[in-house]
């Protein structure tokens, strides 16, 4: 049984998270080996993502007045991954869970200062970097003037 000084700081790093971040994911971990956790902590780290394991009733309790609505239902061991970024944490918890199919599962999240659902979470987690994005804005650019230099071309060798 953990003292109440233990409870208390785990419940100010739960509130330091939450406040210091842009979104919050809920992860369901049952099933992950400690390897894995390793390697899935690891990762989150170099894409500048925080992740905390602790108990539910810690959690709810540094989750109270945070964010806007109800909190989701959290079932079965919970962690949080937590980043300044808004898209970073649910995308990277979300690239993890491919790898590692169902070992982790979004159970939900905080963005925009509200409470969301899992399924929320998993179309933010879809959304393309901000690179694929300008790629393919880009590209779409590109193709009509591709194509007016074909057409042209054509009209060329036809004179």
């Amino acid at each position: 049984m953990l003292q109440k000084s233990k409870k208390e700081e785990m419940i100010k790093n739960f509130e330091k998270a939450i406040k210091g971040s842009e979104s919050l994911v809920f992860v369901n971990f049952h099933g992950l080996k400690v390897s894995e956790e390793t390697k899935l902590r690891r990762e989150l780290r170099d894409k500048e993502v925080g992740y905390k394991v602790g108990r539910k009733t810690l959690l709810a309790r540094a989750l109270k007045g945070k964010a806007e609505g109800e909190v989701p239902e959290l079932a079965g061991e919970v962690a949080i991954a937590y980043s300044k970024d808004p898209i970073s944490s649910p995308r990277e918890v979300y690239n993890f869970q491919k790898t590692h199919k169902g070992m982790l599962n979004i159970l939900g999240g905080i963005f925009a200062g509200k409470f969301q659902t899992g399924a929320y979470m998993m179309e933010l987690a879809t959304i393309p970097t901000r690179e694929v994005l300008l790629s393919k804005i880009a590209f779409l650019l590109k193709s009509p003037m591709q194509r007016l230099a074909i057409a042209v071309n054509e009209v060329a060798k036809g004179k």
